[in-house]
């Protein structure tokens, strides 16, 4: 049969919103109809039949929730599959008023429109089974009373046959099923097989063997739901766990209904299972990720404010472009962790960002291995690097044409080991007093990260080499362990550049 057309209805008050869903369904080949209220939806119901009904939940007037209680009121619409669109965190006690107004599916914001796309689908293709099965049922009907006993089973055989193929969801994450009420048998499409991580060949598909699979918390709730068919229910929806064979944890939502007979009895129970894994786990991770930014942004905040508090300068001037170097190097490294999601900086990144503006001359050479940097550890690297680079560009090896800087490092029983090695500059005395670069170069690398700064004043250049802990457990004593060698300054008053 072709594609036959059906109607999605689209209800938000926002006409952005309501052209961003136009492009994500439009390849469903549907007629897509939008309404901006809930009053000009009704209207659009009342004079035509729609598949399913895509509804925000905020929306002025009539919210989403109220919408649905009034479609679900008109008998032609009881039926009708009604997805909620939310851009607020739902709570349980939301989620279950809008199971009771009719609500098929919830989508989060922001919306992804795979996932979108193919919950819409597999309503509208139901919506498209349940009208052909309705049409070939009106024919066997008339068949029906025409015929022998004989002929009325198979047709029996036959409508229960276009019931489950109703049923069947050609999606990648979705599988449905069959259960025979009365003798225990179980039937499984290729989907529900791939769902539970199991071969068709070789899986023994009996309830024990199902319930193995089931994740122990979630097989008792799962139990009670399927009694309550029994007690009068007809339908139910339920989210639960399944453990494979293999060891991962999937998460999953199943619907099911029962088909009872002429008088009354169940005989079967037809569902579907949607993989609700990648769902959870893109909850999981906006919340993870809500929580991060919030600790990143105090923690840059604070590093912000002890930069101010702390810079000292002989004028405003001074003071004013230290404090706004030692920012933006923040800054650019907030940058690269942003673009990671947090994730972690590579320290190729991390170097190019903080050296590009000394590094038109040819003067500086970098070699090392790329490696990603843990985001407290990037952070408080490219402050350091901000300081060795800001101190040889005024004093050091970067302060002439003739310099050269050679920064190095490997990594070694987990720890970072970076040289700093400048030459070819003026000639260099040891400092008789620190500044607050230095200062807190080594105070950020040994109490934040666990590490160490080690100067050495050559006449020729000086050379730098941090020590950083790339693991929480390392720490000074574990440093000073490896390198018992104190040629160089490292002692508490350690000599700074001023």
């Amino acid at each position: 049969m072709d594609h036959e057309k059906v109607n999605i209805l689209l209800v938000d008050d926002q006409p952005a919103k309501l052209l961003a869903y136009e492009v994500i369904l439009k390849e469903l080949g549907d007629n897509l109809v939008v309404a901006t209220s809930g009053r000009e939806a009704l209207e659009y119901l009342l004079k035509n039949e729609v598949a399913v009904i895509l509804v925000d939940v905020c929306m002025p007037e009539l919210d989403g929730f109220e919408l649905a209680a009034m479609i679900r009121e008109h008998p032609r619409f009881q039926k009708t599959a009604i997805i909620f669109i939310s851009a607020i965190q739902v709570s349980d006690i939301d989620r279950l008023r809008g199971y009771e107004m009719g609500a098929v599916d919830y989508v989060p914001v922001p919306v992804i429109p795979e996932v979108l796309r193919a919950k819409v689908k597999v309503f509208t293709e139901l919506y498209r089974k349940t009208r052909q099965l309705e049409r070939f049922n009106a024919e066997l009907e008339d068949r029906v009373r025409a015929r022998t006993a004989e002929l009325e089973q198979s047709t029996a055989q036959l409508v229960e046959s276009e019931q489950r193929r109703s049923m069947a969801l050609a999606a990648g994450r979705m599988g449905s099923w069959d259960w025979n009420w009365i003798d225990g048998d179980w039937m499984w499409d290729e989907g529900q097989y791939r769902i539970f991580g199991v071969d068709p060949e070789s899986f023994d598909l009996t309830t024990a063997s199902i319930e193995r699979l089931l994740h122990p918390d979630d097989i008792e709730a799962l139990r009670r739901t399927v009694a309550e068919l029994d007690t009068g229910a007809r339908s139910y929806e339920a989210e639960f766990r399944i453990n494979r064979p293999d060891g991962e944890l999937r998460w999953c939502v199943g619907s099911a209904a029962a088909t009872v007979d002429r008088h009354g009895r169940i005989v079967r129970v037809s569902g579907v299972t949607i993989d609700i894994t990648e769902r959870k786990r893109a909850e999981e991770r906006q919340n993870l990720l809500a929580r991060e930014v919030d600790h990143r942004a105090k923690n840059a905040l604070a590093l912000a404010q002890s930069i101010v508090r702390l810079t000292r300068a002989e004028d405003v001037k001074a003071y004013a472009n230290a404090v706004e170097g030692r920012i933006s190097a923040l800054a650019r490294v907030h940058t690269v962790l942003s673009l990671s999601s947090w994730e972690g900086a590579e320290l190729n990144t991390l170097l190019e960002q903080e050296l590009a503006p000394y590094a038109v001359n040819g003067q500086i050479e970098c070699a090392g291995p790329e490696m990603r940097l843990h985001p407290a550890t990037a952070q408080t690297l490219a402050l350091a690097v901000h300081e060795l680079i800001t101190n040889s560009g005024k004093y050091g090896a970067l302060s002439t044409l003739t310099g050269s800087l050679s920064i190095t490092w490997h990594v070694e029983d987990a720890i970072l080991a970076l040289t700093w090695q400048e030459a070819g500059g003026p000639l260099v005395h040891v400092p008789t007093k620190h500044g607050f670069g230095t200062r807190s170069l080594i105070a950020s690398i040994e109490t934040q990260l666990g590490g160490r700064a080690l100067f050495d004043w050559q006449p020729e250049g000086l050379i730098c080499r941090l020590q950083v802990p790339l693991q929480p457990k390392a720490s000074v004593a574990e440093l000073k362990a490896k390198q018992p060698n104190t040629a160089m300054s490292d002692s508490p008053l350690r000599q700074a550049r001023a």
